[in-house]
């Protein structure tokens, strides 16, 4: 993962990803659309190749397709590292311009549960602290 440009996905590529991720085993291109119907087939070869050249996917094995032979291609990075990387380099530079306070707020209010993110932060804290 080199620099930030190469890393920041489009909404397209992290759908991809998304349906990458969220599959238990790798998928060939012709498989997402199944999957996530509103990307065509030809989006999603477009967008793997985009993935591939970013390392952000892998080809995963070489896999039988009806009469011809396919790349199945799974993740080469977990959502966990995706977004703690996203957050190094696309968000916190903006610490200078945007204080911490804001992005705590903005990470607490979008939260499914606000309750359970200060009570995972707090023990996070003892833990730094303890």
């Amino acid at each position: 993962m080199g620099n930030k440009e190469s890393f920041i996905m489009s909404k397209r590529e992290l759908d991809i990803m998304n349906v990458l991720w969220e599959s238990e085993d790798s998928l060939i291109a012709s498989e997402i659309p199944g999957i996530k119907p509103e990307i065509s087939l030809n989006t999603v070869q477009s967008v793997l190749r985009k993935l591939l050249k970013k390392k952000l996917v892998k080809v995963a094995k070489i896999v039988q397709s009806g009469t011809v032979l396919s790349r199945s291609f799974a993740p080469a990075i977990s959502p966990d590292e995706y977004a703690l990387t996203y957050v190094k380099t696309a968000i916190y530079p903006f610490h200078q311009f945007v204080s911490k306070e804001l992005l705590f707020e903005l990470l607490v209010e979008n939260a499914e549960n606000p309750d359970e993110l200060i009570h995972e932060l707090k023990d996070y804290i003892a833990k730094r602290h303890g």
